[in-house]
């Protein structure tokens, strides 16, 4: 009897094409590819490249639908419709107490343009006093005059909504009675600060209309190929979630399509240390991995601050099919028009005895463009000259790669536009990669300066079909290591496939006690289990930013329960140790595995530290889940491990030793949750929490800052 496997079909839709793969979810074997275009205009609009992929792949491998045991997609939809400002008029329901009314209108009247700065966001204002209880009227009049001002969907924000959401919920539910899409504040974060959680809200609800009409045009596209496992969305903080996430938040899809890349850099390559970039056709992504995790920030979308948080992502407007401009016969810009914007074929990849016959003209890729860029017009067609031309005239792609094309062609069409400007070809096309990769070079340059990256240490690493094209040439500029991901071209489809379900809180918590942490993660355990993760699976851990009052809880799930013996994706010992002697800079026979459980290793790497006239050893305490992330770093740290009672009785003496009134910072590890208990300056509430958290465990561990 054959045993059945378990696939995962991961779907990135490009700019230009979406392309997809099939993994074994066992042993990570790529099971199969495929390339389709982004089908932007058809009626219903990328579903229909996404179904292409998916009936190709399944068409090729012969994989049974009922193999299939999850789909994930990242998307531009979000992102998308705010750069070209695609977007619903908003309508916003604040509220708070009478006297207080000027200044919550003020907060909230996104007309204000020191809030909204260049107006693209349209809003309507309305205001309700919650001194009294709130009534249906009131609700439903003030929606009715919204709508009447234009608004397609509706905000409910209040002062203090996060503590009590309510009225939030009220106005909701109001809406949803009029089938009024709506958001509220409290939803899409749960920090104080009631202008930004109002802007970021009005943002996610002026996509909202189009993106849920996205949504449903995936869902149905794909139920209607009989594959009825769950279909997941990529989030641009590197995880996916339910689709139902992307009907509601689509703000959280945010540059899913670079995390997509950096995930599959991160779960299928393992990378520690190193600069990621993704070259792709039009444009060019850019990210830091910076001890086996990505640098993750707030996001400013189209100059508006949000409190969402997502990967640091640089978004370049050159890659391999960027065109070239010319200024006085030579080259003055290359991109961020490509030759998939303009409609254009590469002329690398066009009949070597076509080209012969052509001659330079310049064109306009979108009728307003003020640019003009360099095409080649033959008999038989006319075609762009793009980095990835020039880079396979100069010999600079190797065969077999993705990129490569006949160099015949590709130095034709270089001959032409040398002969057009009066200069040798090679000296245009070097001209070409210089002047594309000079916005790269020098990115990358203030990314090592900025996050204080040793370049001996680091590497830049190629994703992207046009990986080849331009980041060697980078890279030897810098003097960096180079190297280009294995199945490059596919990279971000890899990082989609290998996510897991991920969800994170943050909440502004002046006092953070026990019982207010456990109430954090006991919802957001909820949160995932609800969007299909298997509980068993699901892996809590928290961090205190002091300086903020802010707690932020995360947590990752799975659809399936993975098995540490079977899953290519999750860290062995041996990648865990060397993981851990790249963080702490130290050689790998220094690290000793400290404590491990089903999710987490513990590591620690004994560190030799030198003082005026002495030498001092210190014990660096780092905590690795399964997946290689970093969780923990304690640079000199005491660990305590065991049961319930003895690691209790441990904790309850060493405290007792102190005789400070304040404690230590101190962190509780038990196989699925990794608490935070720095905050906590009470020995005696972190006793009761500690208590209280490890419950009946068999084995816990107790880690402590020195």
């Amino acid at each position: 009897m054959q045993i059945k496997r378990r696939v995962r079909v991961g779907i990135d839709v490009g700019g230009t094409f979406t392309k997809a793969v099939a993994i074994d979810a066992k042993d990570g074997t790529i099971l199969g590819k495929s390339t389709v275009p982004t089908t932007h205009s058809s009626e219903k609009g990328v579903s229909e490249g996404i179904v292409s992929a998916l009936r190709k792949i399944l068409d090729e491998t012969g994989i049974g639908i009922d193999e299939i045991e999850l789909i994930s997609h990242s998307t531009t939809q979000a992102i998308n419709a705010l750069l070209e400002s695609d977007v619903s008029k908003v309508g916003i329901i604040a509220m708070g107490v009478g006297p207080s009314k000027k200044d919550v209108i003020k907060r909230t009247n996104l007309q204000d343009s020191s809030i909204n700065t260049n107006q693209d966001i349209r809003t309507a204002h309305e205001f309700l006093d919650t001194s009294h209880l709130i009534t249906h009227e009131e609700v439903q009049e003030a929606i009715l005059r919204l709508k009447q001002k234009g608004a397609e969907v509706i905000v409910a924000t209040e002062a203090f909504g996060v503590d009590d959401p309510s009225n939030e919920l009220f106005v909701m539910s109001e809406c949803a009675k009029q089938n009024t899409p709506s958001t509220a504040s409290h939803e899409i974060s749960g920090i104080y600060g009631l202008e930004i959680r109002t802007l970021t809200a009005a943002v996610n609800a002026s996509v909202l209309p189009k993106t849920f009409q996205v949504a449903n045009y995936v869902e149905e596209a794909i139920r209607k190929t009989g594959v009825t496992a769950p279909l997941m969305i990529m989030k641009g903080d590197g995880g996916v979630s339910s689709m139902s996430t992307f009907k509601t938040k689509p703000i959280l899809t945010v540059l899913s399509g670079p995390a997509a890349s950096v995930a599959g850099a991160l779960l299928h390559l393992k990378v520690t240390n190193g600069i990621f970039v993704e070259v792709g056709g039009t444009s060019t992504n850019i990210c830091i991995i910076k001890n086996g995790k990505p640098e993750i920030r707030y996001v400013t979308v189209k100059d508006h601050p949000t409190c969402i948080r997502s990967m640091d992502v640089r978004i370049l407007g050159v890659a391999g099919g960027s065109m070239v401009g010319l200024k006085h016969n030579r080259v003055s810009h290359v991109g961020p028009r490509s030759a998939h914007i303009a409609g254009l074929k590469y002329s690398c990849f066009a009949d070597p005895e076509d080209l012969k016959t052509g001659q330079i003209v310049l064109v306009r890729p979108k009728p307003n463009d003020l640019d003009e860029y360099v095409a080649i017009k033959c008999d038989n067609g006319t075609y762009a000259i793009t980095n990835t031309c020039a880079a396979n005239a100069l010999g600079m792609v190797d065969k077999g790669d993705y990129s490569y094309s006949d160099q015949e062609s590709a130095k034709i069409a270089l001959k032409i536009l040398a002969k057009h400007v009066g200069v040798p070809f090679h000296e245009i096309a070097m001209s070409i990669i210089q002047t594309a990769s000079f916005q790269i070079t020098k990115t990358i340059s203030g990314i090592l300066k900025e996050f204080k990256m040793n370049s001996a240490h680091t590497k830049i690493i190629g994703g992207g079909g046009g990986a080849s094209v331009l980041i060697p040439f980078v890279a030897k500029q810098l003097g960096i290591q180079y190297e280009k991901a294995e199945h490059a071209e596919v990279i971000s489809s890899i990082g989609v496939a290998s996510s897991m379900l991920q969800e994170e809180i943050e909440q502004t918590i002046v006092n953070p006690t026990p019982e207010k942490i456990s109430q954090i993660h006991k919802k957001i355990h909820a949160m995932l289990v609800d969007k299909g993760a298997v509980p068993e699976s699901v892996v809590i851990n928290s961090e205190y930013i002091s300086e903020k009052s802010l707690l932020r809880v995360s947590a990752i799930g799975n659809v399936e329960l993975d098995s540490a013996d079977n899953s290519k994706s999750i860290f062995t010992l041996d990648n865990a140790k060397k993981r851990a002697s790249e963080i702490i800079e130290i050689p790998e026979d220094l690290v000793d595995l400290s404590f491990e459980t089903d999710h987490y290793f513990v590591l620690t790497g004994h560190v030799e530290v030198k003082k005026l006239f002495s030498k001092k050893n210190q014990h660096h305490i780092l905590v690795l889940d399964r997946y290689g992330k970093p969780k923990l770093s304690l640079k000199n740290g005491k660990l305590f491990q065991g049961g319930k009672l003895s690691v209790m009785e441990d904790l309850d003496d060493f405290l007792e030793s102190r005789h400070s009134e304040i404690a230590p910072k101190v962190y509780l590890l038990n196989d699925l949750k990794l608490v935070d208990y720095s905050s906590i300056t009470s020995a005696s509430q972190i006793l009761d929490g500690v208590r209280e958290e490890i419950g009946e465990s068999d084995r816990a561990a107790i880690l402590i800052d020195l």
